[in-house]
């Protein structure tokens, strides 16, 4: 590993933020070395993984790579910032150490960059992959049509705030941006662990910033069981929640849509905070959510003057009602 001095800087920084994921980060390392395009160079960033990551980095040679290592967890984003910080390419990527660059990524999108000077940031479509990295394509055709992907034409977007927000048809880990224009808003906020790519994403348009759409799979998101489970959910609304308070948009129609938003947000949370036992905090949340869905903040009401012993079997059952 190497550290590249000033006369050789890189034209992309590419950032793979990890934690825990020895037996999946070889893959996603591969496929920076598959690139149809060798000028880059590789910041692993390392949030205090306890298994064998540090073994797995030992194993590559290449100058290109560089490996941070923070002592102790330190969250999420400010995972990312560090390695972003470091960050000397005149582009730069982040993608998760689970998923995968498909080989012709870096050269097609910064083909893009190169050419237009306007364009701040290039996304792409992505495929879905499984836990053994194979292609669905099925879901892949699902996911891009939930995200409103299928709707968008190659090019600049016509309203980028309605793209990213409404929509949230762009996935930073198939994005290529200047790092110029990321330095320009400071990147990812520091200390959130959830929606910081959506905040960055609608910090970028507010600033004014000209995104891409190209629609090609450049890009593999890997799903799989990981990535699921209840003890996630409570940390996911809160940090929902700041992101949905961080703004105040003067488009109205907009404005509706994040109020209605945040309503659901405070709403689920709420219900969540009261199926674990913190019954005053939760109770507030759902009634200043209750608009988002009158019968389900009524019945999370009434179910939290059960026994906290009984109301794991009943919130069960009351998140199976649509809303």
């Amino acid at each position: 590993m190497g550290t590249h001095l000033p006369f050789d800087m890189p034209k992309i920084s590419i950032c793979i933020p990890t934690y825990n994921r020895a037996h999946l980060l070889p893959d996603a390392i591969d496929s920076v070395f598959a690139q149809t395009i060798a000028d880059w160079e590789l910041i692993i960033c390392d949030d205090g993984s306890k298994d064998a990551t540090p073994e797995v980095l030992s194993r590559y040679h290449d100058p290109r790579i560089r490996y941070i290592r923070h002592s102790r967890n330190v969250g999420k984003s400010n995972n990312m910032r560090s390695g972003f910080e470091i960050a000397t390419g005149t582009y730069f990527i982040k993608f998760d150490d689970d998923d995968r660059l498909t080989p012709e990524f870096l050269e097609k999108t910064s083909e893009i960059l190169d050419r237009n000077s306007t364009i701040d940031f290039v996304g792409t479509d992505h495929w879905i992959i499984d836990s053994k990295g194979q292609r669905d394509h099925a879901f892949s055709d699902q996911n891009s049509h939930k995200w409103g992907r299928t709707e968008l034409s190659e090019g600049i977007p016509d309203n980028l705030l309605a793209t990213v927000f409404v929509k949230q048809s762009f996935q930073i880990g198939a994005t290529l941006f200047r790092t110029q224009a990321l330095h320009e808003v400071d990147y990812m906020r520091p200390n959130i662990q959830n929606c910081e790519d959506n905040d960055l994403f609608v910090r970028l348009a507010l600033e004014g910033k000209q995104g891409y759409y190209l629609p090609q799979r450049l890009m593999e998101y890997r799903v799989h069981a990981e990535q699921q489970g209840i003890d996630r959910a409570i940390p996911y609304l809160k940090d929902k929640l700041t992101y949905l308070n961080n703004f105040e948009f003067p488009d109205s129609g907009l404005e509706k849509i994040r109020r209605s938003r945040l309503a659901e947000t405070q709403l689920l949370l709420g219900l969540r905070l009261i199926e674990v036992g913190e019954t005053a905090t939760g109770r507030n949340l759902v009634r200043s959510g209750k608009f988002a869905s009158i019968s389900k903040a009524y019945t999370g009401l009434a179910l939290s003057l059960l026994p906290k012993s009984l109301r794991q079997t009943a919130f069960q059952g009351l998140r199976k009602l649509k809303p």
